[in-house]
């Protein structure tokens, strides 16, 4: 059972629904349960519940539950691993940061790179047309932080003496809430600079609707997710300098 084992969509569904459960309920949780709120037959959800087991995200055990099956009876009861918390919380990748983040985050610097010298929009919207197809959050968050230091970069000289990297260098020195406050300063930054035309308001209308799921994506971050994301920002910045 290697670390870097993957899970389909329909597992990481069912595992995050397991977890989701067992928090609420301090507890294992019945299959039954887990097939309730999916909307699956109890079998579907025994044998997918019995996957992750054997893939080692999620272990089974035996309770007690006369008020399911009588006096004395036992059941099937599942719970995440620590392995499967933790997979969710890394956002669907383990902790350590593999090859197709690493590839997404040298991409991604590559494109500010490029930006410096051909154009801040085109590769804005290069990375706009990639973010619906990027399905984990760290490699999401990878991604729109490009778009947002990308429109930042777009806006400034039209924003009206604002400088929005300016108020970033603030947030960086004092090591918090960098990541949480860069999508503020880049909308902030574009309405600012009263961006009305029909290209730039299509790339504002873009970002806002994909700024609600960058800051939900970063919730679901661990800690090491986080901090890679950070010395990404950093990076990032460097790359447009």
């Amino acid at each position: 059972m290697g670390r870097g084992q993957k899970l389909t969509v329909r597992q990481q569904t069912f595992l995050q629904k397991l977890l989701e459960l067992s928090r609420e309920r301090r507890g294992p949780v019945h299959y039954s349960d887990v097939a309730q709120v999916l909307g699956v037959s109890p079998f579907s959800a025994y044998d997918m519940l019995k996957v992750l087991e054997k893939k080692g995200f999620a272990t089974a055990s035996y309770a007690l539950a006369a008020e399911h099956s009588g006096p004395g009876r036992s059941m099937v009861v599942f719970a995440p691993t620590a392995r499967g918390a933790q997979f969710l919380g890394a956002g669907g990748e383990e902790t350590q940061l593999d090859e197709e983040w690493q590839g997404v985050r040298e991409r991604v610097l590559n494109k500010l790179r490029q930006a410096r010298e051909t154009s801040y929009r085109e590769a804005l919207n290069d990375l706009l047309a990639k973010l619906p197809e990027t399905p984990s959050p760290l490699s999401y968050c990878t991604e729109m932080i490009g778009a947002l230091l990308l429109n930042m970069g777009r806006v400034r000289a039209r924003a009206g003496g604002l400088n929005p990297f300016r108020a970033l260098s603030a947030l960086r020195s004092a090591r918090g809430g960098e990541l949480e406050t860069l999508a503020g300063l880049s909308v902030g930054a574009t309405l600012s600079a009263n961006d009305n035309d029909e290209g730039g308001a299509s790339v504002t209308q873009r970002i806002l609707e994909h700024a609600h799921r960058y800051q939900a994506n970063l919730s679901r971050l661990s800690e090491e997710a986080r901090s890679a994301l950070v010395q990404f920002l950093e990076e990032a910045l460097d790359a447009l300098d």
